[in-house]
């Protein structure tokens, strides 16, 4: 079924345009953060602090993920998409104050933790949704839509934010502006979740203990066992693991050499301007991932298509990471957002496909969880040992390492679940 066939379907538009305005909102408000405390010149930043900038705003999805999914599969997640945006904009605002009058440090990396928490909490409802606004059978193609085009629109409204600091000013009071501005997302985001009637979402039934104290406590091991016996989630896990930990250790280093090392390179400029380059080199892999990802499983099978992206990763680090240089890193930035998304395209297929209803909201959160855990760890030790200005060969080839360990285990587990499942007898 192609995209416009899709889009017949009127819960999938409304949906569909539910997560453009909320990852709209979250490349905005993001990128205006990250332009306020790395690239501001009224502020000055160590690359030992941005790593730590990494490391909270990966954070609180990483600790609530397992509550969160016990909520969204036991309240309505019409409701719970509406409350969640409009509290995220309320919490953008008191950010973009914050960030106007000149705070620093914890309070406002209290607040961005916040933020970025519900902003995945959205982000795992609109996943969790997506089966109860298309058929089963169009599962593939309708997440690769939705997930592609959402990671582009959130491109977007980075570029959003570069132009505005651009008009606004890269100071304080200028930064402050542009970050407020990410509000409009949280709130037509909400509108558009509200007019879907209720209970419309699911869960279409609440397999949870009598407390809601209770579900969330057993969120995390519910969704934990869920995933450990569906061989092509934990296969597919294995492989996204290690792509979100190279990816970690590329997004530092690609921050830090553009802040630090990089040159201009033709009209491209070094700084948040050339950071916003890289960005769109990667919403143009990503969205060339969608537009391939289900014709490549159908030729080539799931299994094939996530080792040869993977490789192709592990190319693109090595290859076109160790120059150093901004050319190759944005044809670097290009394949490997591009390969990473074929491999989490994958993945989300197999958890709509075969995780039941009742337990895939606690699983999709597991997997938000793991993945920023992973990508927190690579960050935290990348900033252990890398030079002050971003130069290290070292992390470049220990990124690609990574992906090759994640072609293994994705092997051997999808391996261990072909010899566990039933041969058919004459």
């Amino acid at each position: 079924m192609g995209p416009r066939r899709l889009l017949a379907f009127d819960g999938f538009r409304r949906l569909l345009l539910s997560r453009f305005a909320s990852q709209w909102g979250d490349g905005l408000f993001q990128t205006g953060l990250a332009g306020a405390v790395v690239f501001n010149p009224e502020r000055a930043v160590s690359p030992q602090e941005i790593a730590v900038g990494f490391v909270v705003l990966l954070l609180p999805y990483s600790i609530i993920g397992p509550f969160a999914g016990a909520l969204l599969d036991r309240w309505d997640r019409r409701r719970v998409l509406v409350a969640a945006n409009l509290l995220r904009g309320v919490l953008i605002l008191v950010s973009a104050l914050c960030v106007a009058t000149g705070v620093a440090g914890v309070p406002l990396a209290m607040l961005a933790l916040v933020v970025i928490g519900i902003s995945r909490f959205v982000g795992a409802g609109l996943s969790a949704s997506l089966p109860h606004v298309v058929p089963v059978p169009n599962l593939v193609e309708a997440n690769a839509l939705s997930v592609t085009l959402g990671a582009v629109v959130s491109v977007i409204g980075a570029g959003c934010a570069v132009g505005l600091r651009a008009l606004f000013g890269e100071g304080d009071a200028g930064s402050g502006l542009t970050t407020a501005i990410a509000v409009v997302g949280s709130v037509l985001a909400a509108g558009l979740a509200a007019r879907f009637a209720r209970g419309a979402l699911g869960p279409d039934e609440v397999d949870e203990p009598a407390t809601a104290l209770a579900a969330v406590a057993n969120g995390l091991f519910d969704g934990a066992r869920v995933a450990a016996r569906t061989p092509s989630v934990a296969a597919g896990f294995c492989a996204l693991l290690a792509h979100r930990a190279s990816f970690g250790i590329s997004l530092l280093l690609t921050v830090l050499l553009m802040r630090f090392s990089f040159e201009d390179f033709g009209p491209i400029e070094a700084g948040l301007p050339g950071l916003g380059v890289i960005l769109g080199c990667g919403a143009i892999g990503i969205f060339v991932a969608g537009m391939t990802t289900a014709r490549l499983v159908t030729g080539l099978g799931r299994k094939r298509t996530v080792i040869g992206a993977l490789a192709i990763a592990a190319v693109a680090q090595l290859g076109l990471g160790l120059p150093m240089i901004m050319p190759t890193a944005l044809v670097a930035a290009f394949l490997i957002a591009c390969a990473g998304q074929v491999v989490k395209l994958c993945v989300d297929a197999a958890v709509q496909r075969d995780i039941g209803d009742e337990t895939r909201g606690r699983v999709f959160a597991l997997y938000d969880m793991l993945f920023n855990i992973t990508q927190v760890v690579a960050v935290g030790i990348a900033a252990a040992v890398i030079p002050a200005n971003g130069e290290s060969p070292t992390l470049i080839v220990a990124a690609t390492v990574l992906y090759l360990v994640g072609m293994v285990g994705f092997e051997l587990v999808t391996r261990r679940g072909a010899a566990a499942e039933p041969r058919p007898t004459a």
